[in-house]
């Protein structure tokens, strides 16, 4: 019998058909219910998009107004085979060094001479290419510097589409990340690159060449705008060719870039404005 009672309980909290209640309250108290968070989450919808309006109304379709990234742009390296920085390969093994040789025709296909011609400019070398806005009115979509890939010259794939690994004179094409607004010199010095190899290896790195010479990045490059206000910008480029480098045998180097107003490695980035990769090139079968 207290089970039949307790299940009768159970059925009268559910529906009562004398006080017409569902749940423990009438339709009108349901009622009242949703319509309270029908309204409050609608209001809550409305400051979440009236915060959103506001916050977009701060912002510039082609230019970020805030900027947390480093001031000091990072270097990379082509070709990169993975996230350990390291080229190894042997001389007489094509299959070892032609992956390197094919990822940089890859990589420098955007700076092919007609791909530049068509798409940007031929600035004046040496200065700055500043394209201010005039008050209210942008400067958008801001033109952009041609960079040729026979700047690189023994580093181009043009006279040597194997880029040196075949005979063990290698070629590494080295970047700037970019940096929005950044002038990367004073008093007109251009950046530039160079490469050494570390404490441990000083003897192994031999002689080396830079593309374009003096291993520079032209100042008619800079100030870079962004993405969007700039869409076909070409990243300069630096090449550097190992012409008698030892081989068979670990040479761990480090290049970075130079300029009077570029610090290279700070408190939160060790690695800014350098680059470290290892290179072991075999010639033994």
């Amino acid at each position: 019998m207290a089970k039949d009672g307790e299940k009768s309980e159970w059925k009268e909290y559910i529906w009562n058909p004398r006080t017409r209640e569902f749940l423990g309250r009438t339709a009108s108290s349901w009622g009242l219910i949703l319509l309270f968070y029908l309204v409050f989450y609608i209001f809550l919808a409305g400051l979440f998009a009236l915060t959103m309006y506001v916050m977009l109304q701060t912002l510039e379709e082609h230019k970020p107004t805030w900027q947390d990234r480093l001031t000091t742009p990072g270097m990379v390296i082509r070709p990169k085979a993975d996230e350990a920085l390291e080229i190894v390969y042997n001389i007489h093994k094509t299959e070892s060094w032609d992956m390197y040789a094919q990822a940089l025709d890859k990589f420098l296909e955007p700076y092919n001479e007609t791909v530049q011609v068509q798409k940007n400019d031929h600035c004046v070398p040496d200065q700055y290419f500043v394209q201010e806005d005039s008050g209210d009115v942008k400067n958008n979509p801001k033109r952009s510097c041609q960079f040729n890939r026979t700047v690189l010259e023994a580093c181009s794939g043009i006279g040597d589409r194997y880029y040196g690994y075949h005979d063990g004179r290698p070629c590494i094409i080295i970047k700037l990340n970019r940096v929005i607004g950044m002038l990367p010199a004073v008093e007109g010095q251009a950046p530039f690159v160079t490469c050494g190899a570390k404490r441990e290896d000083t003897d192994k790195i031999g002689e080396m060449l830079y593309f374009p010479p003096n291993g520079t990045f032209n100042l008619m490059y800079y100030p870079y705008y962004g993405k969007k206000a700039q869409v076909n910008y070409s990243q300069p480029l630096v090449a550097v060719k190992f012409l008698n480098i030892t081989q068979n045998e670990d040479v761990n180097i480090e290049c970075k870039i130079n300029a009077n107003n570029i610090p290279t490695g700070s408190e939160r980035d060790k690695f800014a404005g350098r680059v470290s990769f290892r290179l072991r090139i075999n010639s033994v079968n």
